[in-house]
């Protein structure tokens, strides 16, 4: 960002505040996937330790970082024959892949092995469903997602497109409403059709620096569907690079992805 180098880790990357305030002011950000080495550096100390690893991956349909550590993981089953190196393209991204992490946790927790938890991450991608809005449709421009026509022309006539992270991981439009509002009031829709059963869910939201409309959301989903437990976190740089501020999204398990 600018002349300013990050890495996506803790205590390593930007304040998101910062970050967004950053690119409200038209600093551009790119992003890179880490390579092998660095996904080998990571998983070692572990596999040292005598322990296995299960790695659950950013969607190889938004990015090649999946890939890479997947090649690290093949490396390392190599040099720790006796370990148990595993790799799930979770088809996620953003918190949504946070929340199937946190899913994997649980059933973890339950005395659940390796192979177990990775089955059961494998039934639930399917029904991990992503569904976000964006408020500045130059970013999605910028990323390949809209065409310049559109970008300009939604601008200018308010239009907020809705999208989702399709059954193979790559981001998708699915409609446009014009207003933040109604595109809010969307993204609780799309819940309400797929949603199992809601009320007893945690259901996780994300945001580019716009905490006003992620309350909007939340009392939404709560007088609607009887949700009470949420989860709320900022989109990380490596995403908000590219779906810019306002972004708002929103993560449950579903009928259907």
């Amino acid at each position: 960002m600018g002349e300013d180098r990050f890495r996506n880790c803790p205590d390593e990357a930007p304040e998101s505040h910062v970050f967004y305030t950053r690119l409200s002011r038209g600093e551009p950000a790119q992003t890179s996937a880490p390579n092998v080495e660095e996904f080998k550096d990571c998983f070692l100390p572990f596999l040292r330790q005598g322990k296995d690893v299960l790695y659950l991956g950013f969607s190889s349909g938004l990015s090649g970082t999946y890939h890479n550590g997947a090649m690290a993981a093949e490396e390392l089953q190599e040099e720790f024959p006796e370990a148990k190196v595993i790799t799930v393209d979770t088809l996620c991204a953003s918190m949504g892949q946070g929340l199937l992490v946190d899913l994997a946790v649980q059933e973890k927790r339950k005395g659940k092995d390796i192979e177990a938890v990775r089955d059961f991450v494998r039934e639930t991608i399917p029904h991990l469903c992503h569904w976000f809005t964006v408020d500045d449709l130059m970013f999605l421009f910028r990323g390949g997602r809209v065409s310049r026509t559109s970008a300009w022309a939604g601008t200018m006539l308010n239009i907020k497109p809705v999208l989702h992270v399709d059954s193979k991981g790559a981001l998708v439009p699915m409609e446009k409403v014009r207003g933040r509002k109604k595109s809010i009031k969307a993204l609780v829709d799309h819940m309400e059709k797929t949603a199992i059963e809601p009320a007893s869910q945690t259901v996780f939201i994300t945001h580019g620096d716009c905490i006003e409309d992620v309350e909007l959301l939340k009392s939404e989903i709560a007088e609607r569907l009887g949700v009470t437990d949420f989860v709320v976190n900022y989109v990380d740089p490596v995403i908000g690079a590219h779906s810019g501020p306002g972004t708002l999204a929103l993560f449950f398990v579903g009928t259907e992805k």
